[in-house]
């Protein structure tokens, strides 16, 4: 079976629902799992925006705005599904959360990761838990919009103070919907209070932060129960109950990884969107110092893995620079863009995509700029210009998390599967097939949401076997994109040293 994005769902057993939040916008698909697992069908039955806001000066979540959104996916799902679902699955970004008070009201809406409340505060931290320490417990990079560090940054306030639950945003929808609590593992394990060799909380940690793990509910696993939705919620949808709502890999990279089309071992995989998330998957984590200062983490995954990544900025990069041009009063179109892009000459000026400097948004053009200038490069020429720096770079981070990754945890990679929406963009996959000088599979663009049914199909039974099994499912069912390495490695080692002087953000 194909995906299809636009039709109704074709008769047959109850689909499965699953809720996809990204940082800039909520999708909800319904997926059905073909006799045996010989494929997997998924349509998008709704989309809707997902805008932050900023007040008075802080950047939140309009965490009302996506949970309307959700209801009015799973209403258009009950419509093309004959008002009967199989199931709900739920996945989001990492590291934020909702407060509840005691009676289970929301105090005050999510802050935005790319707030600047935590700046300085890993430093902070680091004075009463050295970084070294809570690395070799966490295997978490000290990234500065951690959950371990808002609520640092939130220590003694009146919100934490009468806050008596911590939701981490997958969690807080799915509460919303079955009224029952939980902490999904995949998503727990990006706070940095969690130990990935136990799959536990990490006690000693959160000891020494002064964070309080009483605030979570019971950690939870992927396939694991997550209750069924209230009566308020079918009827407001034009359900038939029971559904159930199944604990998927809630952080969405998790459910990505699961998408990954992979037939074999020795793949690397970059799941690309906003973010781009470039590593390995392995059966257990690598907490070395080496590793630290590398910049790698270890996130949990489906069936006890660990993805061990880096964080590079990702297509953040180039949307925040067709923000910026839109708002000048000139929308350019993407696409001749990128073909411009693509007959300049490359790798030219680079910046290092993984530096924190870009992580706040605004005036990203003008902040490349600057990049290329302190290392010595021209700036980019023209719009054109920018997106091929913005892809070159890009590509460059994905080679070098690749590299180092395989390098670290004593792996071989045969192959680079790239993931999620930066699987659509041609020039990305073929100049990350240059860089790396291994092939790239593109595709598919919805792994997050493939993931997250196949792991309630696993679930309620409709599939069996492990991860390798999952991802046949994929892999029959898919179209995928090839890109085989053209030109010289040589001339990307040579961008690589162009920017080794500012290291790492």
């Amino acid at each position: 079976m194909s995906a299809d994005q636009s039709g109704s769902f074709e008769a047959g057993g109850a689909p499965f629902a699953a809720v996809d939040l990204g940082a800039s916008s909520g999708r909800v698909m319904l997926g059905r799992v073909a006799a045996g697992g010989g494929g997997v069908e998924l349509v998008e039955v709704h989309r809707f925006p997902n805008r932050p806001v900023r007040v008075a000066g802080t950047l939140y979540w309009d965490v009302l705005a996506l949970y309307r959104g959700v209801l009015d996916g799973l209403r258009e799902a009950g419509r093309r599904a004959g008002g009967r679902l199989a199931g709900v699955g739920i996945d989001s970004w990492a590291v934020d959360f909702g407060l509840l008070d005691a009676s289970g009201a929301l105090l005050g809406n999510p802050v935005h990761y790319r707030d600047g409340r935590t700046v300085g505060v890993a430093e902070r931290v680091g004075r009463r838990l050295a970084p070294e320490e809570m690395y070799r417990a966490t295997g978490l990079r000290a990234l500065p919009f951690n959950t371990v560090y808002q609520l640092a940054a939130m220590e003694g306030s009146p919100q934490l103070t009468a806050a008596r639950r911590l939701l981490l945003l997958p969690d807080l929808v799915s509460y919303w919907l079955t009224g029952v609590e939980g902490t999904e593992l995949t998503n727990a394990s990006t706070t940095g209070l969690v130990d990935p060799r136990t799959g536990d909380w990490a006690r000693e940690v959160a000891e020494a932060v002064g964070v309080d793990l009483g605030l979570f509910p019971p950690l939870r696993r992927p396939g694991d129960p997550a209750g069924e939705l209230l009566p308020e919620v079918l009827s407001d949808c034009g359900l038939t109950g029971p559904v159930p709502v199944t604990a998927v890999g809630s952080h969405d990279t998790a459910s990505a990884v699961v998408g990954v089309p992979a037939t074999g071992d020795g793949f690397a995989y970059v799941a690309t969107g906003t973010w781009s998330l470039a590593g390995l998957e392995l059966p257990g984590p690598v907490v070395s110092e080496a590793g630290r200062l590398a910049g790698f983490t270890n996130e949990l995954g489906v069936d006890g893995t660990v993805r061990y990544l880096r964080n590079i900025m990702g297509l953040w990069l180039l949307q925040e620079c067709l923000r910026e041009w839109a708002e000048g009063g000139e929308e350019p179109a993407l696409g001749p863009l990128l073909e411009e892009a693509a007959a300049l000459p490359g790798p030219g000026p680079v910046v290092d995509a993984g530096d924190g400097e870009f992580l706040a948004p605004g005036g990203m053009p003008a902040r490349i700029a600057a990049a290329c200038r302190r290392s010595g490069q021209p700036e980019p020429e023209g719009r054109a210009g920018m997106v091929r720096c913005v892809l070159d770079s890009l590509a460059l981070a994905h080679r070098e998390a690749v590299a180092e990754a395989a390098r670290l945890a004593g792996a071989e990679v045969r192959v680079v599967h790239v993931v999620g929406g930066g699987a659509r963009n041609a020039l990305l996959c073929q100049l990350t097939a240059d860089a790396c000088g291994l092939p790239v599979v593109a595709g598919p663009k919805e792994a997050a949401s493939l993931g997250n049914v196949l792991v309630q199909a696993r679930a309620a039974g409709r599939v069996r076997g492990g991860l390798s099994r999952l991802r046949s499912s994929v892999a029959a069912s898919q179209t995928l994109g090839r890109f085989t390495p053209r030109g010289d490695a040589a001339v990307w080692e040579a961008a690589a040293r162009r920017i080794s002087e500012d290291g790492r953000g």
